[in-house]
Order: C-alpha cells, then sequence, then structure tokens
C-alpha cells in the first residue's frame, strides 16, 4: 500500500480493495489484528489518517480498520499510543469541534476516530498522553460549542476520568474550569443529543459517571470546589440529584417487578434459576437504569458524607418529601459493592467495597 499513488483512480480503487481484506482477515481471525498493527499497518492507516489529502472513502475505511484493530486489544492501543497515535486521533478530532461533518460519511469517520480514542483511554499509560495532549480542552471545548461531537466527547471524557488511573485527569478537569461545563448537562438533559442518536439515558448516565468519578479520585482544592457546586443556589444540583434518583428508581422497579414475574413462572413450572440466569437479570436490570441508579445513589451518599450539614440535610429532606428511604439507597449502595466490575484485582474490589461500606455508615 505504501507504494501506491491514490491519485490514481485505479490505485486509491487497490488501496480500498486491500483495505476489504484486512477486514474480512480480521472478522474471521481476530488474533491476526495484533501481528498486523506491529508489522507497519497501525503506522500506515494513522499515516493515511492524517494525510492532508481531501476526505475521500478510503479515509473513512481506515477510520474504520483503525477502530476493529483497537476493539479489546491492550497490545494495539499500546502500539498506538507510542506512535503518538492519541495526537493523530485528537488533531483529526480538532475539525469537529466547531464545525459538524459535512456529509453522512464524514460523520461516520468521525464517529469511528472517536470510538477508537474511547478505546485507547482504556490503557492507563494512554491516560497520560490524552492528558499531555491536551486531550481534555478538546473535549471540553466540545462541549462548549454544541456541535454533534458533543455527545461523543462526554463519551470520551467518561473513559479518560474513570477509576483511580484518571486521577490526574479529574484535577485537570476541575483546573480547565470543566465543572462549568459539566454540571449545566446535568441540569438539563439537551434537547439534540435525542437527534444524535443518543438518548436520555446513555447522556444521564455519562454525566453522572463523571460527577461520580471525580467524587471519587479528587482531593484538596478541587474537591472544595466540586462540593461547593452543590451547595450553589439553594442547593438546586442537589434537587436535580434527587429528581434523577426517583425517575430511575421508578424505571428499575418496573424492570425488577417484570423479572419477578418471570422468576415465578419458572419455579411454578419447576425450572431452576441458575447464576448465569441470575447474571442475566442482573445485566437486564442495570440496561433497565440500575447502573445510572447506582450512581446517583453513589453521588448522594458521597455528598452527605462530605461534612456539609446543609448537603446531608437537603438529600434526606427531599427523600422524606417523596417518600423515599434511606433503607433503599443503602440497598442499592451494597449490591453495588458486592457487584463490583471485572477485570480488576481482589485487592482493588476489597478497597472498594470498604470504603462504599464505610460511607454507607455515616449515611
Amino acid at each position: 500500500m505504501e507504494r501506491l499513488d491514490e491519485q490514481v483512480k485505479e490505485e486509491a480503487d487497490g488501496v480500498y480493495n486491500t483495505l476489504g481484506i484486512i477486514e474480512n482477515v480480521a472478522e474471521f481471525r481476530p488474533g491476526m489484528c495484533t501481528e498486523a498493527a506491529q508489522q507497519g499497518l497501525m503506522q500506515w492507516l494513522l499515516k493515511r489518517i492524517k494525510a492532508k489529502m481531501p476526505f475521500d472513502a478510503n479515509k473513512l475505511y481506515c477510520s474504520e480498520i483503525l477502530a476493529i484493530l483497537l476493539q479489546n486489544n491492550d497490545n494495539t492501543r499500546d502500539l498506538l499510543g507510542e506512535l503518538d497515535g492519541i495526537d493523530v486521533l485528537l488533531q483529526q478530532l480538532s475539525v469537529f469541534k466547531r464545525h459538524n461533518p459535512s456529509t453522512a460519511e464524514e460523520q461516520e469517520m468521525m464517529e469511528n476516530l472517536f470510538v477508537s480514542l474511547c478505546s485507547c483511554l482504556m490503557l492507563a499509560s494512554n491516560r497520560e498522553r490524552f492528558l499531555k495532549g491536551e486531550g481534555l480542552q478538546l473535549m471540553n471545548l466540545m462541549l462548549r460549542e454544541k456541535k454533534m461531537s458533543r455527545t461523543s466527547a462526554l463519551k470520551v471524557l467518561d473513559h479518560a476520568m474513570i477509576g483511580p488511573e484518571g486521577s490526574d485527569n479529574c484535577h485537570k478537569f476541575v483546573d480547565i474550569l470543566g465543572l462549568r461545563t459539566i454540571f449545566p448537562l446535568f441540569m438539563k438533559t439537551p434537547k439534540k443529543m435525542k437527534k444524535a442518536g443518543f438518548s436520555d439515558k446513555e447522556h444521564e448516565e455519562h454525566v453522572c459517571s463523571i460527577i461520580a468519578t471525580m467524587l471519587r479520585n479528587l482531593k484538596g482544592q478541587q474537591r472544595t470546589r466540586l462540593l461547593s457546586k452543590f451547595t450553589e443556589n439553594d442547593c438546586e444540583k442537589v434537587d436535580r440529584l434527587m429528581e434523577l434518583h426517583f425517575k430511575y428508581l421508578e424505571a428499575v422497579q418496573v424492570a425488577d417487578k417484570k423479572i419477578e414475574g418471570e422468576k415465578h413462572d419458572m419455579v411454578r413450572r419447576g425450572e431452576i434459576i441458575e447464576d448465569s440466569m441470575e447474571e442475566e437479570f442482573y445485566l437486564r436490570r442495570l440496561d433497565a437504569g440500575l447502573f445510572v441508579l447506582q450512581l446517583l445513589c453513589y453521588i448522594m451518599v458521597e455528598i452527605s458524607n462530605a461534612s456539609i450539614p446543609q448537603l446531608q440535610q437537603r438529600v434526606h429532606q427531599i427523600l422524606n418529601l417523596r417518600g423515599g428511604s434511606v433503607k433503599v439507597v443503602r440497598h442499592i449502595m451494597r449490591e453495588f459493592a458486592e457487584n463490583l466490575g471485572d477485570g480488576k484485582s481482589e485487592e482493588f474490589k476489597e478497597n472498594e467495597r470498604k470504603m462504599i461500606l464505610d460511607l454507607l455508615e455515616n449515611f
């Protein structure tokens, strides 16, 4: 492919067809992805994506192949990082901070590049490269500009900040005044999100995840700045938090009722409910809104433990007013602690569980 001149139509077609072969091989033999990437494919893709040429089908296809190579593969993610690929992705995406893609194909390429970036951020070493490459500043600008890129920028921030590896990004986000961007999105879910094929639930999930992660990771002055946001304007953020809490609690209760009915029918038919079935039920509940509900409860419990009496009072006041209960919140958090994500070490899970249960003590 290095030797083909894409100015010549036949040769450009040759590149396109070669990419087609790579896509097919990747589908049938995913193991080949690492090898191909290391033998120069990754370098060629990045070079082609950043080439100063008009947008065409080949560039779109390259973005697609890149996303496929990075799927569930830490080796290729690491390689992309070493080849300065994070900078390439950020440069290519920066075009869309003030302009929407002009065609459906260009929009598809933008999404592929965002997917690739989210994929890379699963790897801790790439979080640092993202931070140094001013990725946070770019995502923050995209959120403010309200263009099509906004929805994906939110997703990228969530990936960049989550977990202990995201701590530096969390602190930097507060330093670049990111709280002024994220809280308006928390207070009101934008109408435009639906047009971009992004549901309210997805939007609320990412925003709540970012706020919960910041509460978990921030220390010192940045943490104080985050908590003071909740006391502003007569605790309006707490009111919104509780509004969302009851919205998702209701959605989960509806799903629970349905699942209970199914379990009841299974028992009546003499079927045994196995562990795999229980897992499937739990995943269905997460999908119905339990995951967002867990994030909301975590935020409630964190701000109630922040030694700011008015926050805890407001949370309890609204719970009592609307017939909610501390017991329910505790139950949701305990279940969350028991089902902490895969892929983490036992020691990490144990520490997280202890931290959550300690927070519940004073809720």
